[in-house]
Order: structure tokens, then sequence, then C-alpha cells
């Protein structure tokens, strides 16, 4: 349930609205934009009364809230939420550019290609430590070492860096990382999703593999119902029955995310299709559908990568789709 408060109602009633809400054991999250305040209502509201609600003074409208999730939905926050990390902002017209490699694979790899990526446009450096891959035998990469290597790379450019968690035994591990990347095989991992969702810093949640729209939104929520608000949505590509590319890069997701939630959305072709010769036109679909950022895969030497080379693009490759990506977010009024 939300209450959408007049633009005249005096914060004193508001306070005061809110705190006999919480006498009735509701939880109450309250959002204050440039022409409204808006007090979303969060537990079992079968027994309020709404008539009574309704007649109050200071209520402009109120309105049951009938999709499962609650504080990602833009009824309870009309406002885009900007998400900042380093310095560097994403949503609300903010664009991000989130690159780097795959996996970390040494010093050289990645400070030149931080160094690569930065002088193009990125405001966000990735690069895995920890690889979850569907083979015990591949490189699952170099784990608190390439985290080491990750944070040097972070001092030698200033970008913010962004790297997934797969264990909360790791977490602590995590503690100078900006953004912390759930990836799609851990999207539905509640228990994970309820821990970082007391932790204060970004995360950026990918959707999973064939997971749908209102489930990814349910696993944010879970992060928000921890309390922490800042998450970023990134599509990666979904399983489907075409095998030419290796996902479906699911595009109408990011006009379709912006109906249905204030949470940035971050498209991310280099999963979804697997293959580097399709990153430039899709990256420029995403600009255009209304995404928030792009999630970009850039090794300096991809066909030595030791994971994912198929799909990374060459840090001159990257700066070809920088170069078009800039023109279309002017074009889009997007600040990038």
């Amino acid at each position: 349930m939300i209450i959408v408060c007049k633009n005249t109602a005096s914060q004193k009633k508001i306070d005061a609205l809110i705190e006999d809400l919480k006498a009735q054991g509701l939880e109450t999250h309250c959002s204050t934009g440039a022409l409204s305040t808006i007090i979303g209502l969060v537990g079992d509201t079968s027994r309020v009364d709404l008539e009574a609600l309704e007649a109050l003074d200071i209520a402009e409208k109120v309105q049951r809230v009938s999709e499962p999730y609650k504080l990602v939905n833009r009824k309870f926050h009309s406002d885009d939420t900007v998400v900042e990390a380093g310095g560097a902002k994403i949503g609300g017209g903010y664009f991000g550019v989130i690159a780097g490699p795959c996996s970390i694979e040494s010093e050289d790899q990645i400070v030149s290609c931080a160094k690569a990526v930065k002088a193009a446009g990125a405001n966000f450096l990735r690069g895995g430590a920890f690889k979850p891959r569907t083979s015990p035998y591949a490189f699952r990469g170099l784990k608190e070492k390439g985290l080491e290597l990750l944070l040097l790379a972070k001092k030698e450019t200033g970008l913010p860096i962004v790297t997934e968690l797969m264990s909360l035994d790791h977490l602590d591990l995590f503690n100078d990382v900006d953004v912390i990347q759930i990836g799609a095989r851990n999207m539905q991992n509640f228990e994970m999703l309820a821990e970082i969702g007391k932790c204060n810093k970004p995360i950026l949640l990918k959707r999973g593999l064939a997971n749908t729209i209102e489930e990814w939104l349910m696993s944010a929520e879970y992060i928000m119902s921890g309390g922490n608000e800042n998450v970023i949505l990134c599509e990666r590509g979904i399983r489907t029955f075409e095998t030419a590319t290796r996902n479906t890069f699911d595009v109408s997701a990011a006009p379709l995310l912006h109906e249905l939630t204030h949470l940035p959305v971050v498209m991310d072709p280099s999963h979804a299709t697997g293959k580097s010769s399709l990153i430039k036109p899709l990256a420029k679909s995403a600009v255009a559908a209304g995404a928030d950022g792009l999630m970009i895969e850039v090794h300096p030497t991809p066909e030595k990568a030791l994971c994912d080379g198929a799909q990374s693009i060459t840090p001159a490759a990257f700066a070809d789709v920088m170069s078009d990506v800039k023109m279309l977010c002017h074009i889009e009024h997007k600040i990038i």
C-alpha cells in the first residue's frame, strides 16, 4: 500500500502519520520527491482502514500495490534512484560504463586494461577474482590475489571497481570493493541476498540464466528489504531455444523495468551474445532502449584470455564502441 501525501502536507503531520502506522505493526518507507511525499507500507496491510487514510487532510491518494515486490516498485518511489560509488553515478540520467576483463590474470593485464578503458570513457572497472565456471577444470580466477591486483588497478587509475561475490565466506575480503556483483547463478541465493542487504555497498544484481522479470525484481526486493537501497539491475541475456548466440539479449528489459521500478538498469552485451562482433550494435541498442549503463568485457589480447575471450573486445575496439555510445547518450540526454 502507498499513501501519496499532498504537497502542502507539513512534515509534522507526515511524521505523526508514520508513527501511527508503525504503531499498527507496519514498516514504512518514505520517498520525498519534487512534488510529493510517498509513504510505502510493508507488512500485513489487510487490516488497514483504507477509507480512514483517504479521509486524512494530508492524503492525496491511497493505493494498494498488487505486485509482490514493494520496495523496488516505482509506485513506492516515483523518482529514479541514482546509485553512486567512488564518485561515479548510475541512474537518474547518469550513464555508467563498467568495463574490464572477465577474469584478472596478471598485474600487467589488469592495470593496462584499466588505464585503457578509463581513457576511452569508462567510469567503473570490472574484473573477476572469483569465477563461477561450468567446468571444474576451467580457470576459476586468482581469488584473493586477484582482488589485490584489482585494488592495485584502482589505485593506479582511480576507477571504482566492480567484482563478483560468489560466497558469503569471502565477504570480508570485499571491504575495499566499490560495487559487489551478484552473478546470474546466485540471483536466487536468498540467504546471500538477505545478508548483503545488510551491507552499505552498492549491489549489481545480474538477471538469472532463465528468470523472469518478476523473479529478478523479487531478488532485488530481498536486498532492499535488508536496508540496502543501492541496487543496480544488470540484464546479461537469458537462455532460450536460440543457439546462434550464447544467450538471448533481452533489450526490452530496459524500458520495461523503467516502468516497473525506480532502480537503474545496466545492460551486458558481452555475456548476452558471447560474440565480440555483436558488442557494438547491441551496446548502441541498449542506449537507445533507455539503459542507464553498460557492462562490457575488455581484454588486451582476447585470443589469449583465460576466460571468455570470444566475447571480449580489445581496448581499441572498446574506444570505438564508446565513441558511438557517447554520441547516443547525448541524443538521449544522458550524462556520461
